[in-house]
């Protein structure tokens, strides 16, 4: 993101960032184990923004992003469901935090998590 003030100054949002952003809403989801990689948003917490990249990719044009999410869900989660909630979670951060447009979300389930069993 490029956004251009009345200042002249401007402000740019990184793709890690962006990222992080994703990664965060996401796994803040019922039903999401972790990103593809067991990454937990615990663990992200403590980890930083550095290590977001697995499991997420992300694609700017302009001001319009484009996500791509690898996720791990629990066992019994209702997938479609899971998807549709992360889809409009990470939408919904994504847009408020950077006032970038997000012109797709696109989930991949990596796997499904039985560790809780």
């Amino acid at each position: 993101m490029n956004e251009n003030l009345s200042t002249g100054s401007s402000i740019n949002v990184s793709e890690d960032a962006i990222a992080a952003i994703a990664a965060l809403a996401a796994t803040d989801i019922e039903g999401v184990a972790s990103m593809a990689g067991n990454l937990t948003n615990a663990i992200i917490a403590k980890l930083g923004v550095k290590n977001l990249s697995k499991g997420v990719r992300i694609s700017l044009d302009g001001s319009n992003v484009s996500v791509y999410l690898s996720l791990n869900v629990d066992f019994g989660a209702n997938v479609p469901e899971v998807s549709a909630k992360v889809r409009d979670k990470v939408k919904s951060q994504v847009e408020n935090m950077t006032g970038l447009t997000v012109t797709e979300v696109d989930v991949h389930i990596h796997r499904v998590d039985t560790s809780k069993f």
